[in-house]
């Protein structure tokens, strides 16, 4: 398998940097934190007017229809821009799983809806901290009627649509629940990344409807989550990115003993390893890519993979990023911590490294 992008491609990428470099500066990221707010509306009505939400949403349900490849480089921009936006929540998760479950009556009500950002929604399926398991899940819907707690749930607090994991007679089934029923209450979870926040969400005899077939909800869960950790995958290389050129900027023009301290050997050696730790994240995440758009039967191992591998970059780079700014990069003014938080989040909110890890392994000996 060999994947680039086409210069169309490429033409629409540089597009949305250009979009978010002049309406999500770093300022924005920091106003969004520094007020508490949940996200940026007004930044979240035009990445829908530029249509980006859009993109791999088909026509026929209020998209663009233009793939995810498209959307796998908008992720990317996203990631770079350090944009407080529910993305993952409500484009990668969300969205996907009505599109790949829902009923043709679902899809057409709540798919146009997200597409244009009238709508955000996301998926709620923990009961507490760590990776999600069945008996773990004790939210049950009898007679219609959803009763339970949802912690932590990303986008929780600014959610429209909820896609719930709850058991029923049949076994642990999907629901979507309307968050402005009545029945719910909600309140804010402390998020290692303050632009991207969480909730707690209690439920008590809220009205539900089903998605998908009833008993199936953790393995369609385990499914959207393969497709929406490539687009995470590009989110962290993009953040990653931005670390590596924070830090290779100020290594230039900060001067020690006369010379620029990325002249010095140690200097030197971190950013190599940032670099080599990137660039093996990106291969692995054209690969996500290349299988996300082809549906291809490696999806679940071209996931794993570039699940892994973009953690790992994202890690480095964003810490990285601190050591070489040295004693000013754990300071509140520099931006440093800013792709530490983002990356510490972004490498929990899928699930955690050792379960990627043990997906991955057992990927490739199904592989083998």
């Amino acid at each position: 398998m060999q994947l680039d992008f086409s210069e169309e491609q490429r033409a629409l990428q540089a597009d949305v940097r250009r979009f978010f470099e002049r309406a999500c500066p770093i300022s924005t990221v920091r106003k969004v934190i520094d007020s508490g707010d949940s996200h940026d509306p007004v930044l979240w009505k035009q990445v829908s007017e530029q249509g980006f939400l859009a993109a791999a949403i088909p026509e026929a349900f209020g998209g663009a229809g233009a793939g995810y490849l498209e959307l796998c480089l908008v992720a990317e921009e996203v990631g770079r821009a350090l944009a407080p936006l529910p993305a993952v929540s409500s484009l990668y998760q969300a969205a996907e799983l009505i599109l790949m479950t829902g009923s043709d009556a679902q899809k057409r009500t709540w798919l146009p809806r997200i597409a244009s950002g009238d709508v955000i929604a996301t998926v709620a399926v923990a009961e507490a901290a760590g990776n999600v398991a069945a008996d773990l899940i004790s939210a049950q819907v009898s007679g219609g009627k959803l009763t339970g707690r949802k912690w932590p749930v990303s986008d929780g607090l600014v959610a429209d649509l909820a896609i719930v994991a709850a058991r029923c007679d049949q076994g642990i089934s999907l629901y979507l629940v309307d968050l402005a029923s009545a029945g719910v209450s909600r309140r804010a979870v402390k998020s290692i990344d303050p632009s991207r926040p969480q909730a707690e969400i209690l439920f008590d005899g809220v009205a539900v409807e089903l998605l998908g077939a009833a008993g199936e909800g953790l393995g369609l869960i385990d499914a959207v989550r393969d497709r929406a950790a490539i687009l995470v995958a590009f989110e962290q290389i993009g953040g990653a990115q931005a670390a590596l050129d924070m830090a290779r900027d100020y290594a230039l023009g900060r001067y020690a003993f006369g010379r620029p301290i990325g002249g010095f050997q140690a200097i030197k050696h971190m950013l190599a390893d940032m670099y080599v730790s990137l660039e093996l994240a990106r291969s692995n995440s054209y690969y996500g890519a290349w299988a996300l758009a082809t549906n291809a039967p490696q999806l679940p191992l071209a996931a794993a993979t570039a699940r892994v591998s973009a953690i790992e970059a994202y890690k480095l780079c964003s810490s990285n990023n601190i050591q070489t700014h040295g004693g000013m990069g754990f300071t509140w003014e520099f931006d440093c911590h800013l792709h530490y938080r983002r990356a510490r989040y972004l490498a929990s909110v899928l699930g955690t490294s050792p379960l990627w890890e043990r997906k991955l392994v057992a990927a490739y000996r199904s592989a083998a």
